[in-house]
């Protein structure tokens, strides 16, 4: 072979750079959706968490056979963590009943619960949270039924939401407004 006539091998400086600058505009240009793609998934677990807590509460409830109840850890707010106890919750406990506490949840930053958190509010007491009675149903102190829902945020993207709804008949489920505007209501 001619030495005039080597192949080269390799890329040059230019077509480099244009690979980095393609490369560049592409995670520019997605970056914001994969930010709230992350928002959306960090909002979604920690609904599903609540969820499963609350269906742990249920559980506890028929199993023990005694009140459990689901409440927000600190002042009726929800975004402070909630925490599930039993025992010594109804006017039907016996004097000597100790409370239990089996599970607790911090702060869920930068998740948010809109307008506060106040949902499940018992219109008796005026305390937040959900009490199981001893047949697993979601009741006030007073032995009403409670259907109500609770609104999750986040704090980098305002308008991004998801609403944890409780039904009549004891199912959560979780809503995206934006997209389930018939099932959330």
């Amino acid at each position: 072979m001619n030495k005039n006539h080597q192949l080269e091998s390799g890329v040059s400086l230019l077509e480099l750079m244009a690979v980095m600058l393609i490369i560049a505009i592409a995670a520019t240009v997605t970056m914001p959706l994969l930010q709230e793609q992350i928002a959306i998934r960090e909002i979604e677990s920690v609904a599903r968490k609540f969820i499963g807590h609350a269906h742990f509460a249920r559980q506890q409830a028929l199993h023990h056979g005694e009140s459990v109840v689901l409440k927000p850890l600190l002042n009726g707010k929800w975004e402070s963590g909630w925490v599930i106890s039993s025992g010594c919750l109804s006017k039907f406990s016996k004097p000597e009943c100790v409370s239990k506490v089996w599970l607790s949840q911090g702060r869920i930053d930068p998740i948010f619960f809109r307008s506060g958190g106040r949902y499940f509010i018992d219109p008796h007491t005026g305390k937040a949270g959900i009490l199981f009675n001893v047949a697993g149903a979601a009741k006030t102190a007073q032995g009403g039924f409670v259907a109500n829902r609770l609104v999750l945020g986040h704090q980098r993207f305002p308008d991004l939401e998801r609403q944890l709804i409780l039904g009549s008949g004891g199912r959560w489920r979780i809503c995206d407004p934006a997209r389930d505007t018939k099932r959330c209501h």
